[in-house]
């Protein structure tokens, strides 16, 4: 079993340039780590791990496996008064959810492309592009898909059904790690919170957060940092999705508040700290 593990962390270390600055001990560390698991009734899995030295710190990593099931919808839920997650995710009926995209901070409107239905409600700044937008989400009914997104492909856009989300960077695609080169490399080499989402080759959908910004307890990730831990996870897809203090996985049967990550807004370690936000992705019963 061990000489299996480390063959599989040579080649996963060995695949593309990104992920040279993560090492084979990161890789081995997430492959032999002992997740917290909890099951939702409805098959849903939460996973937590409260790991002390991953890429040079302790981190903080909750999941939330969504298995493909054809009772299981997906969407993206907008409040542009700017909302908790957990006043939004109820309101959709959901039963797990995640923040959505950067937006702006004082209007409370998406500033990557958004649209619900037939009607586009936002489109991504010149900005967004520059800085990240390479990716999005696209929701309609049971699926979830993660896309490809630039200028062109955003100006050429006209399916009708379904909700689109745009995001980014693209993590992967295809299983092989993206090209962030054309990205800001402050946002690309920087550890912050992060939230992510993305599938596997069995048709999981994975919701994913890392916390930070809370000195022994979670340092936060870089790009290349996230994409290799979900390229360890198994996923094929990934995107990133807004970050640092909007960082926020929810689940229905989780207690209190719902929330089972620490987002960093109120400088403690707890599930207490809610930035209010516009968008979220999430999944519901049909």
């Amino acid at each position: 079993m061990m000489k299996k593990i480390s063959l599989l962390i040579t080649g996963l270390c060995l695949l593309s340039i990104p992920l040279q600055a993560q090492t084979s001990a990161d890789s081995l560390t997430i492959v032999s780590t002992q997740w917290e698991t909890s099951v939702a009734s409805d098959g849903i899995v939460h996973k937590r791990a409260l790991i002390p030295s991953l890429y040079k710190g302790p981190q903080h990593i909750n999941l939330i496996e969504i298995p493909a099931n054809r009772k299981l919808h997906y969407g993206i839920g907008v409040d542009e008064s700017m909302v908790r997650i957990s006043q939004l995710a109820p309101e959709h009926q959901a039963l797990a959810a995640i923040n959505g995209s950067f937006y702006n901070m004082q209007k409370g409107n998406s500033v990557c492309y958004l649209q619900l239905g037939k009607e586009v409600v936002d489109t991504t700044t010149t900005q967004e592009f520059k800085l990240r937008v390479t990716g999005a989400v696209y929701t309609h009914k049971k699926k979830l898909r993660i896309l490809p997104w630039n200028q062109e492909i955003e100006a050429k856009y006209h399916k009708k059904k379904g909700s689109v989300l745009a995001s980014g960077p693209l993590l992967m695609e295809d299983g092989k790690t993206s090209d962030w080169n054309m990205c800001d490399s402050s946002f690309i080499a920087t550890k912050h919170p992060r939230s992510a989402i993305f599938t596997t080759k069995d048709k999981k959908t994975v919701l994913i957060t890392v916390d930070g910004r809370s000195k022994g307890n979670a340092i936060g990730v870089s790009i290349p940092e996230l994409a290799h831990l979900i390229r360890i996870l198994g996923g094929e897809d990934a995107l990133n999705l807004d970050g640092g203090g909007s960082t926020t996985l929810w689940m229905k049967e989780a207690p209190d508040n719902g929330v089972v990550n620490c987002p960093s807004d109120n400088g403690k370690f707890d599930h207490q700290g809610e930035r209010r936000i516009p968008n979220i992705i999430y999944v519901r019963k049909r």
